[in-house]
């Protein structure tokens, strides 16, 4: 007789998760659900609590308070087998092949090393890397090397894939790829969940974010639901340069040069168009332009976040 029970439509719930360490609250009641088949982010500046929060999810370690359900189990060890796992902190042992890390990195997860040799060899050719399936991790370079060891916490065929700041150390051409590589699991139903502290990558990859700051989660929810958070901003340039018709321009609205910016009034842009249009003003260009996902983690987080978040990425580019 077929079940009709359906597997848990989150991937991870994790309820005021809490983690000290000698006195200091790196996570202070952290909540998170991730939907099933999810690109998910967590953003935040370095030292905001990701690499905790994600070390709980994974039952690294354990916290002080709260609970989490990872793929429906409620110990994630349960599942290991199902989780592929890149932490921050990257590490292969440097005498042995590309082929040999990801097979070994396999069979971490149960993965059979004959079976998991035949998939490295695969998932390299796959990504471009299959000149390199014989050569020691010491030959390679830093960028290949990570290249590897993503493909390690990928040849199982996860579930679930849970990278600690995936792109750091990558030049744009690799996060490129990797991006992709993302894209593609999405696209098989793999749920996948990663942190950064650079929000271009997450902005262009995710469905869902979680905004950290001082171990605290003070928004969680869609991309667009972050970015509605400020109101959408109103670029107008007109041909003439006074007249009746700025009594129509709202009250926060700012000169700069031959243009006006404003948010848009809670009426809309039409009210707003008939009385330029009514008072001759010349409409030479009207735009409406939505705030991007770093304005709104600005507005949700706070300015002392988005420094420390804007200083980690201006360090990585220099990496």
């Amino acid at each position: 007789m077929a079940s009709n029970v359906e597997g848990p439509s989150l991937a991870i719930e994790a309820r005021g998760l809490v983690k000290r360490f000698d006195g200091f609250t790196a996570v202070d009641g952290v909540d998170l659900s991730v939907p099933v088949g999810a690109v998910y982010g967590i953003l935040g500046p370095n030292g905001a609590g990701k690499t905790t929060t994600l070390r709980m999810l994974l039952g690294i370690i354990d916290p002080d308070a709260g609970s989490r359900r990872i793929l429906g189990a409620e110990r994630p060890h349960d599942v290991a087998h199902a989780i592929g796992y890149l932490p921050e902190e990257r590490g292969l042992y440097p005498a042995m092949k590309a082929t040999e890390a990801i097979a070994f990195l396999g069979a971490l997860r149960g993965l059979p090393l004959r079976e998991g040799r035949r998939r490295a060899h695969e998932l390299l050719e796959r990504h471009g890397l299959g000149y390199a399936a014989d050569r020691q991790i010491r030959q390679l370079s830093k960028g290949m090397a990570q290249q590897v060891q993503i493909l390690g916490t990928l040849v199982h065929r996860p579930r679930l894939v849970i990278l600690d700041e995936p792109f750091s150390g990558l030049d744009a051409l690799n996060q490129g790829k990797l991006e992709r590589m993302i894209r593609g699991l999405a696209e098989e139903g793999t749920t996948v969940i990663f942190s950064t502290h650079v929000i271009a990558h997450a902005e262009r990859l995710c469905d869902d974010v979680a905004i950290i700051a001082g171990g605290k989660v003070p928004f969680a929810g869609s991309v667009d639901e972050a970015r509605d958070r400020i109101p959408r901003q109103v670029r107008l340039e007109t041909r003439d340069p006074d007249g009746a018709w700025r009594k129509a321009l709202p009250v926060d609205a700012r000169r700069e040069g031959t243009f006006w910016n404003f948010s848009l009034p809670e009426g809309g842009v039409e009210p707003l168009l008939r009385a330029l249009i009514e008072g001759d003003a010349g409409i030479l260009s009207l735009s409406i332009e939505r705030a991007g996902l770093h304005d709104a983690f600005v507005a949700i987080a706070g300015a002392a976040a988005a420094r420390a978040l804007d200083v980690g990425s201006e360090q990585e580019d220099v990496r």
